[in-house]
């Protein structure tokens, strides 16, 4: 049964885009639509387990969420006004006057004009990351609309209340109102890409290293973070950034079994057990990157895929190839300045050159984000205190001043809001009082 159900969540979250971009493309209007789907997946979750997957699962999604979207316009009194504001939402050549064979009464497989497809899902995450929308805004639509999660679930991965979440996705669903249901012009998409990608990549971050909260993983916002950006290669095979985000997921998501003890605490990455590493996926990581870099010049993803492919291709922590890390730190540094890059470089040349000249790295970032101590990463100023010290506490160690790096593991762990990031930053410092 266990599987089963696994099978049928599987199935529900790849067709739940395809569904609501019929619906979209159909209607017009966004809110009513996706509140429809989420209503479908519900009735679909209660009945499949019973009554058996049906032969059309696509099919079955789309008539019922279509039979509870006309019950909510009707019952809302809205079937007036939607047909007057329809030219305004609906592109000139879309159902307003349907082509032969591609009206609402064609016959084919969705019975809403053209079938379903998956360009949808990349379509319906262009519309949840719409410049109008904040990142935390984005990021939530992404995971109601095209991860197919409830609110109660995007609420409990965010350690805020659900009424919360439930705001914040309905202020984002407002702003997205009106917006015509296409891919942007060649002209924005570029742009539009590169806001998909940085979302994906934050959902993956948030659950790989939470922010906050007593767990150091979240494994359904990571693996929920994987199966979009496939979805997205699907759709785009030949772009580098999304192969490369890609590979950079699935390199460092690989690493997952060896990162806590027995009792949850966090390992770092130079104590790890490599053997309980998933090879599998280390593999796949690896091709993953080679292929990104093969496709075009090497932007931040493919770069950053190739540092986690050098840290995953070594057997020991002792065999990393730190210089050629550093040489690919030199040049995302170059490219953008990215707070967290530039720290991760820092390590690379305390690895090379010496704890001293890493700590010398150290001490420029802090200067050149204005406070001492701060590494000018996005977030909070305690999330962006909390990894400069940690990564200068460890230099200083390496070092020799145990006092100085007692002092920056305190102040860390007093600035993280993770709980087992804490744990691990005051046992490191109490080991040093011994």
């Amino acid at each position: 049964m266990g599987r089963a159900t696994d099978d049928i969540e599987d199935l529900l979250r790849r067709h739940a885009p395809q569904v609501l971009g019929a619906l979209v493309r159909r209607y017009g209007h966004f809110d009513p639509a996706e509140d429809s789907v989420q209503e479908a997946l519900i009735a679909a979750a209660e009945q499949w387990p019973r009554d058996g997957i049906p032969d059309n699962p696509r099919g079955w999604l789309i008539r019922v969420a279509s039979r509870r979207l006309t019950d909510r316009l009707r019952s809302d009194e809205a079937r007036r006004r939607r047909e007057e504001t329809a030219a305004a939402l609906t592109p000139a050549d879309a159902f307003v006057t349907p082509p032969p064979g591609e009206g609402p009464d064609a016959g084919g497989p969705s019975g809403l004009g053209r079938a379903p497809s998956e360009d949808d899902t990349l379509t319906l995450l262009f519309l949840c990351c719409h410049p109008a929308l904040s990142p935390a805004a984005q990021i939530a639509l992404t995971l109601r609309a095209v991860g197919g999660l409830t609110t109660a679930e995007i609420a409990r991965a965010h350690l805020v209340p659900e009424a919360t979440m439930a705001q914040r996705i309905s202020r984002a669903k407002r702003a997205v109102r009106g917006t015509q249901f296409r891919q942007p012009d060649a002209r924005d998409r570029d742009q539009r890409l590169a806001a998909v990608l940085q979302v994906l990549y934050l959902i993956f971050n948030e659950g790989y290293t939470a922010t906050a909260g007593p767990d150091l993983h979240r494994t359904d916002l990571a693996r929920e973070a994987i199966r979009l950006t496939r979805a997205v290669r699907r759709l785009l095979p030949r772009e580098g950034r999304v192969t490369g985000l890609l590979a950079l997921m699935v390199l460092t998501e690989a690493r997952t079994p060896a990162r806590t003890g027995p009792d949850g605490e966090l390992i770092p990455l130079d104590e790890q057990d490599r053997a309980l590493w998933d090879r599998t996926a280390v593999a796949e990581g690896i091709a993953l990157a080679e292929e990104a870099l093969a496709q075009g010049p090497a932007g931040d993803y493919q770069l950053q895929a190739a540092i986690a492919a050098l840290h995953d291709e070594a057997e020991r922590a002792e065999d990393t190839d730190w210089p050629q890390i550093l040489a690919l730190y030199d040049l995302l540094v170059r490219r953008s300045p990215d707070p967290a890059a530039a720290l991760g470089r820092a390590v690379a040349v305390a690895m090379v050159q010496g704890p001293r000249a890493g700590l010398a790295e150290v001490e420029a970032l802090a200067e050149t984000a204005g406070t001492a101590g701060s590494s000018g990463t996005s977030g909070t100023a305690g999330q962006r205190n909390h990894r400069l010290d940690a990564v200068r506490a460890h230099l200083l160690e390496r070092a020799g001043d145990m006092a100085a790096a007692r002092t920056a593991y305190r102040a860390a762990a007093d600035a993280t809001l993770s709980e087992p990031e804490a744990r691990y930053l005051r046992r490191r410092a109490d080991r040093l009082d011994q």
